[in-house]
């Protein structure tokens, strides 16, 4: 008897999750694509995606620069996650703006604009690329060693840490490239490894299959 592949909830819009439903698939595992916390709920592992900034006052702040707020994505986004951490025991991969959202969801906070943007965000459309360091005996550092090179495309990062969360990668102005919970199965990273993989690899990054390896061994 074949078992049947294990699901993964991307929380997010259909028209912007092609390349997360690619990503998942070649690993081998099915990709749902929902804003409904309920059906991401019903799934194996929760892949909170990249895109626009959080609403500041999720985090108490006004807005000091923050873009392409969506507090129905907010809000989505969140309530999926809680179901998740509520369980205890199904994996969650933070990509970008859900490495963000798990900060928050945990009581951190955002740094709202850069002072080193620049060296972060796409140009031209063309993703960054810059070396992180990874933390020994982080899932990263397992999956890579003590570094590696990583695209970027953003202008917020992790503030304060979230309870729990510890911070496993940097890169070098210190902007938190990774972090993970110190007893659940939660890795975010800041990069995008669906586009460092599959039919995205490119010779100038570590191959984000590695990532996407990582969270269908979790399932």
């Amino acid at each position: 008897m074949i078992s049947e592949r294990k699901t993964a909830a991307i929380v997010g819009y259909e028209k912007n999750a092609l390349n997360y439903i690619t990503a998942l698939e070649a690993v081998g595992v099915r990709p749902v694509t929902t804003l409904s916390p309920a059906e991401a709920a019903a799934c194996d592992g929760l892949l909170l995606p990249g895109g626009g900034d959080m609403d500041p006052a999720r985090f108490g702040e006004e807005d000091r620069g923050s873009r392409d707020i969506d507090p129905a994505l907010d809000a989505a986004q969140l309530a999926a996650l809680d179901a998740f951490v509520k369980t205890g025991r199904k994996p969650v991969l933070g990509i970008c703006r859900g490495h963000q959202v798990v900060n928050v969801y945990f009581g951190g906070g955002l740094i709202q604009d850069l002072p080193t943007a620049e060296s972060h965000m796409a140009h031209d459309h063309a993703d960054s690329v810059h070396p992180a360091r990874n933390e020994p005996g982080s899932v990263l550092y397992r999956l890579y060693g003590r570094s590696m090179t990583v695209n970027s495309a953003h202008h917020q990062a992790l503030a304060a840490m979230g309870r729990d969360l510890r911070a496993a990668a940097w890169a070098p102005d210190g902007v938190v490239e990774a972090a993970e919970h110190v007893s659940l199965p939660i890795l975010t990273v800041q990069f995008h490894p669906e586009r460092m993989a599959f039919r995205f690899a490119r010779p100038d990054t570590a191959d984000g299959r590695a990532v996407f390896e990582w969270f269908k061994s979790m399932l």
